[in-house]
């Protein structure tokens, strides 16, 4: 098989990954199809919960029960303080 790279950027950056990691293109590849697979194994068997915590803090949100940005800053300063 043969791949074409004609946006320069991506082939730049895939340049950059083959210098850093020092192996070949296929290793290159590899890399990012296991990181690929193994996230998309992740979110598969996520994907419930994800969906019922999106689903629970959109009725939060209709329900007017969020938190403002001046309530998180204050948290968070509170937090860095202990």
């Amino acid at each position: 098989m043969r791949i074409d790279i004609q946006d320069p950027a991506l082939q730049a950056r895939l340049e950059k990954q083959l210098h850093a990691s020092g192996g070949s293109v296929e290793d290159v590849l590899l890399r990012l199809l296991e990181t690929q697979e193994e996230q998309d194994r992740w979110v598969a068997l996520e994907r419930d919960d994800l969906q019922q915590k999106i689903t629970e803090g959109l009725a939060d949100l209709e329900r007017g029960d969020v938190v403002t940005e001046n309530q998180l800053d204050e948290f968070m300063r509170q937090a860095k303080s202990r």
